[in-house]
C-alpha cells in the first residue's frame, strides 16, 4: 500500500516539514497518553498544531493485528485507516485521516496514522459528566443525536464494534447536536440482524448510566424511528435491559 495523503492538508504538512513518512516518525512531539504495549509492541498518540490546525499523530512499532485474512499480522492502522475510508465512502460521520503508511524497518513493523482533531466538539463522556447542568431541551437533543447516529450506522449495515461515550463525539449545531465516531479499529458489516444491532448499542447505555428511562427511551424511538410511545421501543428497551444485566451478573 502506497501512503495516503489527504490533499487538503499536503501543502500545510510540507510546509512544516511533516509531508513524509520519515518526517512524521521523526518528529519530536510530546505523548498525550502512556502507549500502549498490549501487544507485545508500542502504539503512542501525539497532539500536533499547525498554524492553528489541530491533529493527531499516532505512531506504532510491531503492534499487530491477526485475523484469518491477514494470519501474520498487520499494524492495527492499516484497519483502522480502511475502514476511515469506507465511512467516508458511506456517508457515515466519522473521524477523518489525513496520511497513512506503513514501513518496515530491520525487521520492525512501523506505521503512522494522522487524523484531524475534533476540536470544538465533546465526546458524550465529558456530556455525561455533566448532564445534570444540561437543560432539557439540551439533553433531549443529544439524546436523539446519539439514536440518529446509531440508526445511520446500522442502517447501512455497519457495527461500530465500541460503541462507547468516549468513542461519541458530538457538536452542538442550531437547536440540536452533529455526531460522529472515533475509533474504528473493531467496526465490522452486520451479519446477524437485531443481535448485532443490540450487542453494539448495549455498551452506549451500560456506561451512560445518569440517563433516566425516560431518555433512554427518547434515544430508542429515535433509532427506532419511532414514537415514544411505541411497543417496538417498549421491546428494544427490554432486550438491552436484560443484556445488560446478562453482563453486569458476569
Amino acid at each position: 500500500m502506497t501512503d495516503f495523503l489527504a490533499s487538503e492538508e499536503r501543502a500545510l504538512l510540507e510546509r512544516h516539514g511533516l509531508g513524509t513518512f520519515d518526517q512524521l516518525w521523526a518528529a519530536k512531539l510530546h505523548a498525550v497518553d502512556e502507549p500502549n504495549t498490549s501487544r507485545g509492541g508500542y502504539s503512542t498518540v501525539f497532539r500536533l498544531d499547525l498554524e492553528g490546525q489541530g491533529f493527531y499523530l499516532k505512531r506504532q512499532s510491531n503492534y499487530l493485528t491477526r485475523t484469518l485474512h491477514r494470519p501474520f499480522g498487520e499494524p492495527s492502522f492499516a484497519r483502522e485507516f480502511r475502514n476511515i475510508r469506507r465511512y467516508q465512502q458511506m456517508g457515515i460521520p466519522a473521524l477523518q485521516a489525513v496520511f497513512f503508511g506503513m514501513r518496515k524497518v530491520a525487521g520492525e513493523s512501523r506505521a503512522i496514522l494522522l487524523t484531524r482533531a475534533l476540536d470544538g466538539w465533546d465526546d458524550l463522556d465529558a456530556l455525561l459528566l455533566r448532564w445534570e447542568q444540561l437543560d432539557e431541551a439540551q439533553r433531549q437533543a443529544v439524546l436523539k443525536a446519539c439514536g440518529l447516529l446509531a440508526r445511520q450506522l446500522h442502517g447501512l449495515r455497519q457495527v461500530h464494534g465500541c460503541f462507547y461515550p468516549k468513542h461519541i463525539f458530538l457538536q452542538a449545531s442550531g437547536e440540536g447536536y452533529l455526531a460522529q465516531l472515533i475509533d474504528l479499529e473493531k467496526t465490522r458489516p452486520l451479519l446477524f440482524g437485531q443481535r448485532d444491532r443490540v450487542k453494539d448499542l448495549e455498551p452506549l447505555l451500560r456506561r451512560a448510566s445518569v440517563w433516566r428511562p425516560d431518555e433512554v427511551r427518547s434515544l430508542l424511538a429515535a433509532y427506532l424511528d419511532q414514537p415514544l410511545d411505541s411497543s417496538l421501543v417498549d421491546a428494544w428497551g427490554t432486550r438491552l435491559s436484560a443484556r445488560s444485566s446478562h453482563k453486569e451478573a458476569r
